[in-house]
């Protein structure tokens, strides 16, 4: 049975997620730059307090405000739904979270980090936030609003020429370097920015005219910011050129590119 959606729930929900995104920044600037633990999750991944304070209170608001919804969150994985769903199911509601994407960059104190928190519903994403509390920005979007960047509607690049383009871009398996090569040719330059959530939601408001990556994603990292690309106007795809979320998809397992809908075509010919 599909849950009903109506517009006055999105935007109270919109509101909810705004809100407990910036109360999780708070908590992550509180601590920047004076981290007392960093545990070492794999050879290329780290966790800090600061993650686990980050989801902790982001948790703590979704259980009170929402308490029937499932929750799917990086550190501490799935919290099923009081009526049993799972979070991967595809079925009813789930908040997606992010409390620290960009990990490593805030362990080292580089600036380029985001608090990333999603609704779906019924496998959709509804709601979609990203905050940056280091230049206090914050983009998000709904299902069927425009994208925003403090509130204001923000569009994707409408550069004529991919030679332009500024894109972020990470490619990985067979022949890697080859088409990496290849996309460097055509356009102006690329870039890696250690967040993934808040590069791609650069591709709403231009910042990037493109982001591509193959594989490594979580869902964490792509409900919000895909959300967020989407409704900005570019088109958001696997590297297959097919839907770009799958709430039961596995972590790190989703590749994404999103761009102009005039150049998404010939940047997926040159990716995949």
């Amino acid at each position: 049975m599909r849950i009903a959606v109506t517009e006055d729930a999105v935007l109270a929900e919109l509101d909810f997620a705004l809100d407990i995104a910036r109360q999780a920044g708070a908590v992550l600037m509180d601590h920047y730059e004076q981290l007392e633990q960093i545990d070492y999750k794999s050879a290329r991944d780290v966790v800090t307090e600061a993650d686990h304070l980050s989801e902790a209170l982001i948790l703590d608001a979704i259980r009170a405000r929402y308490p029937a919804d499932a929750i799917l969150a990086e550190e501490t994985g799935e919290h099923k739904a009081k009526a049993g769903e799972a979070p991967t199911s595809g079925r009813g509601r789930v908040w997606i979270v992010d409390p620290l994407d960009g990990t490593v960059n805030y362990a080292n104190g580089i600036p380029m980090f985001c608090v990333s928190i999603a609704l779906v519903v019924d496998g959709v994403p509804t709601v979609g936030v990203i905050f940056d509390p280091t230049r206090d920005e914050t983009f998000a979007a709904t299902a069927t609003g425009p994208a925003t960047l403090h509130g204001r509607p923000i569009h994707a690049s409408d550069k004529d020429k991919v030679s332009d383009f500024v894109i972020s871009m990470s490619l990985n398996g067979r022949s890697a370097t080859t088409r990496a090569r290849n996309v460097r040719k055509a356009i102006r330059i690329s870039r890696s920015m250690g967040s993934a959530a808040l590069a791609l939601a650069y591709v709403a408001n231009g910042r990037f005219d493109a982001f591509v990556q193959q594989g490594g994603l979580s869902a964490w990292d792509v409900a919000a910011a895909g959300l967020i690309a989407e409704r900005g106007g570019a088109t958001v795809t696997s590297m297959t050129g097919g839907p770009w979320f799958g709430v039961g998809d596995s972590p790190k397992s989703i590749g994404i590119l999103a761009a102009p809908p005039a150049h998404h075509g010939a940047l997926l010919d040159f990716v995949r």
